[in-house]
Order: C-alpha cells, then structure tokens, then sequence
C-alpha cells in the first residue's frame, strides 16, 4: 500500500494534537502569557489561541468569554501561600510573609493579575474579586493570622491585636500602593510598612 506524503503528514499531525487536560494547560499558559505581555486590553482570544498553537473554536469551547479564560488561567497558575514563616519574632515573621506576597505579586501570574486590577473598568473587576481574594487576600490574612497568635504567645504582640482590621493591613497596604502608587516593594519599602505601620498595630501597651 503507497501512503502519500500529505496522508503521512495528516495521520503525524492527528496523532501529535493535543486534548484534554494538556490542551487546557496550554490555554491557560498563553492566556497568561498574554496577560503579562500586553496587558487585559490587548488579550484577546484569537492571540491566545494562535499562542496556544491551537483554533479558537478549541478556546471558545471551554470559555465563551475572555473573563471566565482569565479566571481560571489566574486561579491555576497563582502560587500558593501554604505556610506561616516562624523564625522565632513577628518582624522576621512579617517581613518573610510580605517577601512572599511580593513573590506571588511579581510572579508571571501575579503580573498578569496586577494587569487585570490596574486595566479592568469597575464591573469587570467584580468579575474577579474572588480570585484575587480567594487566591491572594484571604490566604494572606490566614498566615498572618498564625504569624501574629505566635507573636501573642511569645509576648511580643498584645492580645486584641488578632483583630480583622490588622489582618486586613498588610494585602490592603499592598494592592493599594501596588496599584495606586505603582509600587514595585522593594526591601525597604516592606521594612517601612513592618516597622512602621504593623509593629506599632502590634506591639503591646506601654512597650
């Protein structure tokens, strides 16, 4: 049997596409791309499906619109905050839980966020408000939660500072300065907030 080179090439190419899961992920991976290159505005599907190396109709499919391919290109692709720092004082504590927001914030995904945040009009950016509390706020409160119940436990921190106004300080400070003040956090810009914004929230009366 005499196979044509254009059978060939068809039969290699259909055996090489990519389905499923593994399809989805490079979706998401160009969604994300294209979110830290040119920003919210300048996404659009077909530039993700071309970076994807796939149709749109393989995008559309999964995602009728580009908001719901953000989301879920966000909720996968940010990194995780599992794990309250404990080098034994809430400074150190503080300072290493904000070096790790930092990471999260400048990491592609986190650049693409910030693109999202600083881009999306007022009803676009409802859209978004669980990943970004779901996904970035609420886990920092949790391990500041933690960081400060040690500090109350060792002395260094008063009792009623556990107290959802504190906790909120630190993802509020940073999202506001982020995206008002285009901070980049650098190192003394996060020892200015512990020193002088959390430490003095924290530290008991008359110390």
């Amino acid at each position: 049997m005499v196979t044509s080179r254009w059978t060939a090439a068809t039969a290699r190419t259909a055996s090489s596409r990519r389905r499923g899961a593994v399809l989805e992920r490079a979706i998401l991976d160009a969604a994300l791309e294209q979110l830290s290159t040119v920003g919210w505005k300048g996404l659009t599907m077909e530039g993700v499906a071309a970076g994807a190396q796939t149709g749109k109709a393989a995008v559309y499919r999964r995602w009728p619109c580009k908001e719901d391919l953000v989301a879920d290109a966000l909720v996968s692709g940010l990194p995780r905050l599992e794990k309250a720092p404990d080098l034994g004082s809430v400074r150190e504590d503080l300072l290493t839980l904000c070096r790790l927001v930092r990471q999260i914030m400048y990491s592609r995904p986190g650049v693409a966020l910030r693109s999202v945040i600083h881009e999306c009009d007022h009803m676009q950016a409802e859209r978004f408000e669980s990943v970004i509390v779901g996904n970035v706020v609420e886990p920092t409160i949790e391990l500041l939660r933690e960081v400060i119940t040690r500090g109350i436990e060792r002395g260094e921190v008063r009792a009623d500072a556990a107290n959802g106004y504190v906790f909120d300080a630190v993802p509020a400070m940073m999202m506001y300065r982020s995206k008002m003040c285009a901070s980049e956090w650098n190192e003394r810009d996060l020892e200015e907030m512990v020193d002088q914004l959390m430490l003095p929230l924290l530290r008991p009366y008359g110390a």
